[in-house]
């Protein structure tokens, strides 16, 4: 279920018009209505507005598919992380990137023992 779905539910749910929920965001109902149909996007401090009207946490207003994980910082700073349950796909490309990195490092590490190598035989040249 999409969030502007959940909130007309939840509003429906406390029994309240779109009117009066509008009224309580300081808001038109016209705008609160597009807020309804998905045709306004909410920012994050309108939907903490809109859960303390309908007395929920602001999760469970939010989108929840494919094992999304949504993080609010309980402090003023705002901060919110997401995280997704990776699918199968996404681990084996998780793994090959892995090992893109994995072999990465080892060619900068033989890199800098070949130069300390040449560093070497400068040194010694030089004597």
């Amino acid at each position: 279920m999409e969030t502007h779905e959940k909130i007309r539910t939840m509003r429906e749910l406390n029994q309240f018009t779109q009117e009066d929920m509008a009224e309580k965001l300081n808001i038109t109902a016209g705008g609160y209505a597009k807020i309804e149909r998905g045709e306004s996007a909410i920012n994050l401090n309108r939907l903490q507005q809109i859960a303390q009207i309908l007395n929920i946490k602001v999760t469970e207003l939010l989108k929840n598919d494919a094992g999304l994980v949504i993080q609010l910082n309980g402090d003023n700073n705002h901060q919110t992380s997401f995280y997704a349950t990776p699918s199968s796909d996404l681990i084996s490309e998780i793994e090959k990137l892995q090992l893109i990195i994995q072999h990465k490092n080892e060619l900068l590490a033989q890199k800098d023992r070949e130069l300390a190598a040449k560093d070497e035989i400068i040194a010694l040249l030089r004597k």
